[in-house]
């Protein structure tokens, strides 16, 4: 299990992460080489809301 600060470096880590290749995507031009990247950032956002997720865990009953 990892602890709070650990998951909310990997989350900074993951930002930053999206931050580059959201510039990388801006100078890139049509072509592979753009869908590459943007496959990637989808990757990195489905990592960054799962983090979120796990810090904000809900609260409650599934089934109430």
């Amino acid at each position: 299990m990892r602890t709070e600060s650990q998951i909310k470096r990997k989350l900074n880590e993951l930002l930053q992460q999206q931050q580059t290749i959201e510039a990388r995507i801006e100078q890139a031009g049509s072509g592979v080489e753009r869908e590459a990247l943007t496959a990637q950032n989808e990757r990195i956002l489905d990592r960054i809301d799962m983090l979120e997720w796990v810090l904000n865990e809900p609260v409650g009953s599934y089934h109430a």
